[in-house]
């Protein structure tokens, strides 16, 4: 069973995703919460699986909620994905770099919600990555990329090429099949990586090889 968390100040919105959620016999809502303050305790008190956040809400927002959710020791397993009104939000980029594990548009599609929870649990895949990849790109390309740092040193030449894929976007079987490695193998590959690099998902790597310069926010597809 997975737990989910409700954060969003609107309780039509709430509604709507529990509704659908709690649909599922695998899924199961385990707490509303209406601001940052609230989510962070309620993860605290709760330990959700996934935690939808808005990022918009008064007082503490979704950005700071979710940077204190992911630098909480107690908490490394709840994943957070933060909820925009639109694709290309000038705040999603802060929310992946705080720590969230991918977003949702809030008018998704339901189908595309339950996947978006389910994968989101694994944390072994990127939110919609196409779309997170254009935005990623899109706002590390207003700012001065800075000097590769010394974490990237701690990887082989192997899991470099590894990362590379992943950011971008693609699965550990695509991977496999580009580096003719067994999945198994890729899986391994990625795992040694976040723990080398002490990330807690795929997204972290994304926004972290375009931070350090191993991807130029121009590289969307290979």
């Amino acid at each position: 069973m997975i737990t989910i968390l409700l954060a969003d100040d609107q309780r039509l919105v709430r509604a709507g995703f529990r509704s659908i959620l709690d649909d599922e016999d695998d899924l199961h809502v385990v707490g509303e919460v209406s601001d940052g303050d609230e989510a962070v305790a309620g993860c605290r008190e709760l330990r959700p699986d996934v935690v939808l956040m808005d990022i918009r809400m008064p007082g503490t927002d979704g950005i700071e909620a979710t940077r204190r959710i992911t630098a909480d020791p107690r908490l490394t397993e709840v994943r957070v994905v933060v909820l925009t009104t639109f694709d290309l939000d000038d705040h999603i980029y802060g929310a992946l770099r705080a720590g969230a594990t991918g977003f949702l548009v809030k008018d998704t599609e339901p189908e595309e919600l339950l996947q978006a929870v389910r994968v989101a649990a694994r944390g072994d895949a990127l939110i919609s990555p196409s779309v997170t990849r254009r935005l990623i790109a899109e706002f590390a390309g207003r700012v001065k990329a800075p000097e590769p740092g010394p974490r990237l040193n701690a990887l082989t030449d192997r899991e470099r090429e590894v990362m590379e894929l992943v950011a971008a976007g693609l699965t550990n079987d695509e991977i496999a099949g580009r580096l003719l490695l067994s999945p198994a193998t890729a899986k391994t590959h990625v795992s040694r990586i976040m723990s080398k690099l002490d990330v807690r998902d795929r997204s972290q790597l994304v926004v972290l090889a375009y931070e350090t310069g191993m991807v130029s926010p121009g590289w969307l597809t290979e």
